[in-house]
């Protein structure tokens, strides 16, 4: 009786007690909700963002390139973005710091048709090659041409806006740079004209993180960033760990998610993503910001501590 007396009055006080308030975080994404951002939406549904003590807001931009400007300008606490334009954006000045990880290796990939005249990379001279967005989708290709001894005046460019596995498979391009290797190949295979794609950290550029979290300059070791940082990675693990139950979760929380596009990019992107979101690897971000600088694409190279950390939160 007097366990129960105990036990009835425990539940009482909780119920009564005003509810702990949440710190409230804004994470503008990179593009449209995908498998990519399994994690985020995964730690959402699940509640480990609620157990964090979170408030979690995750915003599908408008235009893809603002969201690290926005976070610079302190109208976002997160942005997810790609490590190349981290590169960037911080040689211009911007006061933005890498604080986490969600794909742990590059998507990019050079794609042809299967079944096309092209089998290796050296099969691209004279050919014509379509991309999407100038700067770093060049710097890729001419190093992947420069691994098998050619060079970007080797081939003709041509700007696809954003239509890249359509011009490849109408034959407008032979070959597109800056396809995601887990979306457009699908998409490739299920519409019936499978391609073939070869890797850039296979051919010449240094491996690089694909999608990374950023935050300002200012907000880069709080504790409220380490706390969401762990739940992402919680979500991640039980993402692993439950690979079908995660999809389910992941496809019911919009119907334009349940196809078999997203399906199959689902299963592709799982082995890519960062286990310890959290954790920073100094010297592929030294290797890559060599890279940049050797390719022209920034003018120095700046202490990694400047603009990636691991985030303690204490």
């Amino acid at each position: 009786m007097r366990t129960l007396f105990f036990t009835l009055a425990s539940i009482f006080l909780f119920l009564s007690a005003p509810a702990s308030a949440q710190d409230k975080l804004t994470v503008l994404l990179d593009w449209f909700i995908n498998p990519d951002h399994g994690p985020l939406i995964v730690a959402r549904e699940r509640g480990y963002f609620d157990a964090a003590g979170l408030d979690v807001t995750l915003v599908e931009p408008a235009d893809p390139s603002a969201p690290p400007k926005l976070v610079a300008a302190g109208q976002a606490d997160l942005a997810v973005s790609y490590q190349p334009q981290l590169h960037v954006q911080v040689s211009e000045g911007l006061p933005l710091v890498r604080v986490g990880t969600l794909v742990a290796t590059p998507l990019n990939s050079l794609v042809v048709l299967a079944d096309g005249p092209v089998e290796k990379i050296s099969d691209l001279k004279g050919k014509k090659v379509g991309y999407s967005v100038g700067g770093f989708e060049e710097i890729v290709l001419g190093a992947m041409l420069r691994s098998h001894g050619l060079a970007l005046s080797d081939v003709e460019l041509v700007n696809v806006n954003f239509s890249l596995s359509p011009s490849l498979i109408t034959g407008q391009v032979d070959a597109v740079i800056g396809a995601f290797r887990n979306f457009e190949l699908n998409q490739m295979n299920i519409i019936g004209h499978p391609g073939a794609a070869f890797f850039p950290e296979e051919e010449g550029v240094p491996p690089y993180d694909e999608l990374i979290l950023v935050s300002h300059h200012d907000d880069a070791d709080s504790p409220v960033i380490r706390r969401f940082l762990d739940a992402v990675e919680a979500a991640t693990i039980w993402t692993v760990n439950h690979p079908a139950a995660a999809w389910d979760l992941f496809r019911k929380t919009d119907k334009k998610l349940d196809d078999e596009l997203n399906k199959r990019a689902w299963i592709d992107t799982l082995p890519r993503l960062a286990l310890r979101p959290a954790a920073l690897d100094t010297r592929r971000y030294d290797r890559f910001a060599a890279f940049m600088l050797e390719n022209g694409m920034i003018s120095e190279t700046i202490p990694v501590s400047l603009y990636a950390v691991e985030v303690t939160g204490e």
